[in-house]
């Protein structure tokens, strides 16, 4: 939510000063804008603020790059913000460990907005896999350890560590 955009915010090299808020049970994030109505949705907010700093390029190049990065923003909001149970994350995972399998980014070659904030909706789940999930889910990890050190991205979220060489093996 709020907490998000303002490290996109940052992120993106914007002035601080806007101001978020919550709407309703399930704490959609609300900008309040100077003139006329403000703007709800994260994935509103989060596109308002990409252009804002003129970094379209985030929201995808091509076509159909730009739709690639609509639908893991949809997704992140349905499916990652909306799942809460054991169950839910282990199959997001699933489903991103099986997209991520010939990708370096979700929308493919070109690190996007969809990328950012996944990485923010899921940065509380990778904190808590233990190293047999982050193997098991070897692309996922390979590529949230590669967005935690995209310049500008982690800030003050924890480092999330993995383990580059098996430490154990399978012999029994």
């Amino acid at each position: 939510g709020p907490e998000e955009l303002a490290l996109l915010e940052k992120l993106l090299g914007l002035p601080k000063g806007n101001k978020y808020g919550v709407q309703g049970e399930r704490k959609v994030p609300v900008l309040q804008t100077n003139n006329g109505p403000g703007l709800t949705g994260l994935m509103t907010i989060a596109a308002h603020l990409v252009k804002q700093a003129k970094k379209d390029q985030l929201l995808g190049n091509t076509a159909e790059e730009k739709a690639v990065v609509q639908q893991w923003l949809e997704y992140r909001v349905t499916r990652v913000d909306g799942g809460s149970s054991k169950e839910d994350t282990r199959i997001i995972l699933k489903d991103l460990n099986i997209h991520l399998e010939d990708k370096v980014y979700l929308a493919g070659n070109t690190f996007t907005l969809a990328d950012i904030l996944m990485y923010y909706g899921l940065h509380h789940v990778m904190v808590d896999l233990t190293v047999q999930e982050k193997e098991k889910y070897l692309n996922v990890s390979r590529w949230f350890n590669h967005i935690q050190h995209y310049p500008g991205v982690r800030q003050h979220l924890s480092n999330v560590i993995f383990i580059k060489n098996r430490l154990y093996t399978n012999a029994h």
